[in-house]
């Protein structure tokens, strides 16, 4: 099972997204994402996703928001995926300069073309969600690579 969290940092109608392009053998490669990554020994998903954004992106953010927490079964490599929980975020407040990710590419997306980027399909279910003020617990499934569903309650 692994622990991560998943930001979307917004500033002025626009989301700062990564094009998962730099390394290899990525899960995500040729992919847009939200930045985050999995939690660090003693952290909280709090701490988590401040030093995730910090070590992805250069910037410091402040009070993230948590909108819900996903759960995505057997995720990853074929016959090698594990049970991921991640929490997701949105994050309004923060500091610093954009700096090079290892990663991948990152870009202010403007909001309204976020939809037509390469995203996971279950991507385009949950961040329909994060708009809606209300917090969700959900489960995203994945087959051989492809979306095949998912169920969610909102509170």
């Amino acid at each position: 099972m692994k622990l991560a969290t998943l930001c979307y940092v917004k500033r002025g109608g626009k989301t700062l997204m990564m094009h998962r392009v730099k390394k290899k053998n990525d899960v995500h490669e040729g992919k847009w994402n939200g930045l985050g990554g999995k939690f660090e020994a003693g952290e909280s998903p709090e701490e988590c996703v401040i030093r995730e954004i910090k070590e992805e992106s250069g910037l410091r953010i402040s009070k993230p928001r948590l909108h819900g927490v996903l759960m995505f079964p057997e995720f990853g490599e074929k016959g090698s995926g594990e049970d991921w929980y991640v929490f997701v975020y949105t994050a309004e407040k923060f500091s610093g300069k954009l700096a090079d990710s290892r990663e991948g590419v990152l870009s202010w997306i403007d909001d309204r073309d976020i939809m037509k980027l390469n995203l996971w399909e279950g991507d385009k279910v949950f961040m329909k969600w994060i708009g809606q003020n209300r917090f969700f617990s959900g489960k995203l499934v994945y087959k051989d690579g492809r979306f095949a569903g998912y169920s969610v309650e909102f509170y």
